[in-house]
């Protein structure tokens, strides 16, 4: 446990902006410092919960009864059993089918009312209804549409409504729902940026730049990126500390290059453009020009213009296809020559 945690929930409590955007490795401490915020915030407001939360602590709610004839997802009773009564199957469905689930799915109801949803049963054949277990990936996705429609809930939300704070909402999911999640996220910023604050925290660096990306460089930014704070949490020392993701001395671009690597020799994703495109703007900034496409001539891409074109429809918010997440073979070919340039002409060491 950081030594300091209680000082960042403080420091995040009274910053300015009321979105924050933070990227964090794993283990540096981003659930216990949601924990944090919400004793700090509590205290400040005479023992009261002031916002609600999404983070480890709530996806341990949802638990496997691995029984032959009756696999069920157990809910936990919690103080937030209470609301699910506000919450019916289509509610869910509806902040699922982004993600074009392949299952349904029916409560099952505890006979106390107060104790909310028992259990979920899910299923693929509607007419026998035999319970199947879902994927992992799928359950963490199920738990996360669950809370989307929590977040829904005025009794819940009304009552403590200064802040969300969302703590690694990918933690389990693959690659392929990277944007998906990141879309489910924007437009819960979008619905409640002017209400109150929103915190959103994350390890996976894509997750972090697509959003980076639209609340700050993308067609709609104008209203965001001067209410946003996008900050990287680190733990030097047992101490938490809070650094802007710009400027070398984090390294930040380097982390994006290595994620970029990875990916060319597993498989590249469409969002890894939206990192490709952040990386450009990094260095180009870093050579004293504000434009991206400055660093594709620097490093002898041809028709500089027409590839950047590419780029910002490609990391545009409305191309993303949530069908097909797969970059095209031609969308591959022009990561690979950009990226390939890249690497050539700076020989990044990472």
């Amino acid at each position: 446990m950081a030594e300091n945690q209680l000082d960042i929930a403080k420091q995040l409590f009274e910053n300015q902006e009321n979105i924050i955007l933070m990227y964090a490795f794993n283990s540096t401490g981003k659930t216990r410092l949601s924990v944090a915020y919400k004793d700090y915030s509590k205290n400040k407001n005479g023992g009261d919960h002031a916002g609600v939360y999404y983070n480890a602590f709530s996806e341990d709610l949802f638990v496997w009864e691995n029984d032959d004839e009756n696999t069920v997802l157990n809910i936990n009773y919690s103080n937030l059993s209470q609301f699910h009564s506000f919450l019916d199957v289509k509610d869910i469905e509806e902040k699922l089918a982004i993600y074009n689930p392949k299952y349904k799915f029916d409560f099952n109801l505890d006979t106390d009312p107060e104790r909310g949803i028992e259990s979920i049963t899910f299923y693929v054949d509607e007419e026998n209804k035999t319970p199947i277990k879902i994927s992992r990936g799928e359950e963490r996705i199920f738990v996360w549409c669950f809370f989307l429609a929590l977040f829904e809930v005025e009794t819940w939300v009304g009552e403590q409504d200064a802040h969300l704070f969302i703590d690694d909402p990918v933690s389990s999911l693959d690659e392929h729902n990277i944007f998906v999640t990141a879309e489910s996220i924007f437009d819960l910023i979008e619905a409640s940026y002017l209400k109150k604050r929103i915190i959103i925290s994350t390890h996976h660096i894509g997750l972090f730049s697509i959003l980076f990306n639209w609340l700050k460089k993308g067609d709609r930014s104008a209203k965001y990126k001067e209410l946003t704070k996008a900050c990287i949490l680190g733990n030097k020392n047992g101490n938490l500390e809070l650094k802007s993701p710009s400027g070398d001395v984090f390294l930040y671009h380097l982390h994006l290059i290595q994620t970029l690597a990875e990916a060319q020799k597993e498989q590249l994703f469409k969002f890894h453009i939206v990192l490709l495109r952040q990386v450009l703007e990094n260095i180009a900034s870093f050579l004293g020009s504000a434009r991206p496409g400055f660093v594709l001539s620097e490093i002898g891409v041809d028709d500089t213009a027409k590839v950047m074109d590419m780029l910002n429809s490609l990391s545009h918010k409305n191309a993303y296809q949530f069908q097909i997440n797969v970059m095209s073979e031609d969308e591959e070919t022009l990561f690979n020559v950009v990226f390939d340039k890249l690497l050539a002409k700076y020989n990044f060491k990472f």
